[in-house]
């Protein structure tokens, strides 16, 4: 009995030992609920050195958030939480059983929900940076420029706060479905390619149909590229956007570099803050990208000040 209750006495302090190792605390949040499921998010807070500012970390990628995604973030945020940021880890509901409209009002939820519980999470709702990539750089995008429709009807404060960021920061996104990888002359879709990249679910958009009490897919072309081009960030581009970053490879087959290229070109019309950086030999992704988040924390940095 006595070798028993010292080798838990061993197993405890080795536990405390590992947790007082790490630079920053974690909670997991319910930031919202949908069909009777919970939205969750990651909350890393500095142990140490705090700057009151958060980034939201958008864990998504072919419009999927999965539980590797957060053991991914928690790897990563060392380079965040060490410049003193508090970090939200946000999932959104996935592909096929969502699409891509679904997972924006989510992401929109989350800000807003960061923004109202600020004093108490210990951050300035004022100061909201937002990072992702590849789809997940498509939604921060996309809750950086769109409209920020607040509910002031609503039962619920969450919803009647506002969903704007203060910087953005993204690696290789999607920004114009209508014009993925030039202009497109076909005025359509294109289906294959959804299919062998695997995210046709995503852009398999429905609408309620009350004879049948059911959502059904549209199947109308024109209806289909008008929403496209909804979900598209390019198309919301305006002034008053926050400053903006992004890092792409110059060999990413599956997001073309044209789609960075042309989003910047916009920035740059409506004299929006930005910057470009192209990756020499980087395809969607690659190894040791730490380096080139160096500059992520260096923008969030100068424009959440």
């Amino acid at each position: 009995m006595r070798y028993k209750l010292l080798f838990i006495i061993v197993l405890f302090s080795g536990s405390l030992f590992a947790s007082d190792s790490l630079n920053y605390t974690k909670t997991e949040i319910i930031y919202g609920r949908k069909d009777g499921m919970a939205l969750t998010m990651m909350m890393l807070k500095p142990s140490a050195k705090k700057n009151g500012k958060a980034i939201i970390s958008v864990l998504n990628g072919n419009w999927i958030s999965s539980p590797r995604m957060m053991d991914a973030f928690l790897a990563k945020s060392n380079l965040y939480i060490d410049a003193g940021y508090t970090m939200f880890g946000v999932m959104v509901s996935s592909q096929p059983q969502y699409t891509i409209p679904d997972e924006i009002a989510d992401l929109k939820r989350a800000v807003r929900f960061v923004r109202f519980k600020g004093k108490e999470f210990g951050i300035d709702p004022d100061h909201i940076g937002i990072t992702g990539s590849s789809a997940g750089g498509h939604l921060s995008l996309m809750v950086a420029t769109s409209n920020d429709e607040k509910n002031l009807k609503s039962n619920d404060p969450v919803d009647k706060v506002s969903s704007r960021v203060q910087a953005v920061a993204v690696f290789y996104p999607p920004t114009d479905f209508i014009n993925y990888g030039g202009p497109n002359t076909s005025g359509k879709i294109n289906q294959a390619g959804l299919v062998f990249t695997r995210v046709a679910a995503a852009f398999d958009f429905k609408e309620w149909n009350d004879t049948t009490g059911t959502f059904v897919s549209i199947n109308e072309t024109e209806k289909r590229l008008e929403i496209a081009k909804e979900i598209s960030p390019i198309t919301w581009v305006t002034p008053d956007d926050p400053p903006v970053i992004i890092i792409h490879g110059d060999k990413d087959f599956l997001v073309p570099k044209q789609q960075s290229e042309s989003i910047i070109e916009k920035f740059k019309e409506a004299k929006v803050i930005n910057k470009f950086i192209i990756k020499e030999g980087g395809s969607h992704g690659w190894q040791n990208r730490e380096v080139e988040e160096k500059n992520f924390v260096e923008w969030f940095d100068k424009y959440l000040n």
